[in-house]
């Protein structure tokens, strides 16, 4: 248990953090790294009030704990035929993937290995599956570097909307120049430099004006908002789905399209990939493309 504490600590970089993955209290945590310390002879980790660092030796010592954790994680993973996965299968997602999309795929995996344990930790930052300590990180956009094997389980569509009411008051946009004439509420951090990305039917791209005037670091705020008739605002198709078919939310400026993100499924850069990881990749393939519609 000490091995397994001492490597989420590393990973999360933080004993609190890691406390919180493994539902412990932060002194039980401590404890546990002190013990463990004392027990190897050796400093591991370098702590004081403002930062957590690794030592040499500390980072030796993950390295193979990691192995080690890894190893026995797979031998009690290990499946025949229709003998049930075991263990515990950590994955990171984006806040709208992990919502939206993964719930009924997660149900499904449980329904067929009710032994295994789905740790979902979701948030829409780039998670590299090495350095968080996740089986699978699924991942919108570029996926920048890591030693990680990344495996594209298709495309998010995002598509610019206002509902009914608004337009009903300050009328649709005709053309990309009249969006900055509309109030503009985003998803913090995108379409910095107030432009939309645009492209045409022909395929020409532009970058619209617009007027940010309120930005969210989560989806639902942005799309309860939308639905109020609060301004437009740019949402991915699968949050969306219900609304645009119920006629709750209404597309804009239908002969252009919000580039959307790829979707890649990442994964240690380990051979022999784990049955567990093998599993629910194949489970995401299987379900995800008639979600993403």
């Amino acid at each position: 248990m000490a091995m397994r504490v001492y490597v989420r600590v590393v990973e999360r970089g933080s004993m609190s953090a890691a406390a919180r993955d493994l539902g412990m209290g932060q002194p039980a945590v401590s404890e546990r790294i002190d013990r463990l310390e004392q027990y190897l002879g050796a400093r591991l980790l370098l702590r004081n009030t403002r930062k957590l660092s690794v030592t040499d030796t500390g980072f030796a010592f993950y390295e193979r704990s990691k192995q080690v954790l890894d190893a026995a994680s797979d031998a009690l993973a290990v499946t025949n035929g229709d003998q049930p996965l075991r263990g515990t299968l950590r994955i990171a997602a984006p806040h709208g993937v992990g919502e939206v999309m993964l719930p009924s795929i997660l149900l499904r995996m449980r329904e067929r290995h009710p032994e295994l344990k789905i740790d979902l930790v979701l948030n829409d930052r780039i998670v590299d599956p090495v350095t968080e300590g996740v089986d699978i990180s699924l991942r919108l956009g570029d996926l920048g570097e890591g030693n990680f094997i990344a495996r594209k389980l298709g495309h998010v569509g995002r598509v610019l909307v206002a509902s009914p009411g608004y337009l009903e008051r300050r009328g649709a946009p005709a053309s990309p120049g009249e969006l900055v004439d509309h109030p503009f509420l985003r998803v913090s951090v995108l379409f910095n430099g107030a432009r939309l990305p645009l492209i045409s039917a022909d395929r020409q791209e532009e970058l619209a004006a617009i007027n940010i005037v309120l930005s969210t670091s989560h989806w639902r705020p942005l799309h309860g908002l939308l639905l109020d008739g609060a301004g437009i605002g740019v949402l991915q198709q699968p949050v969306c789905t219900e609304d645009l078919a119920s006629g709750k939310l209404i597309p804009l400026l239908p002969g252009f399209a919000v580039p959307g993100f790829d979707l890649h499924a990442l994964y240690p850069a380990a051979r022999p990939v784990a049955p567990r990881i093998r599993t629910i990749l194949s489970l995401l393939e299987e379900e995800l493309p008639a979600l993403l519609t």
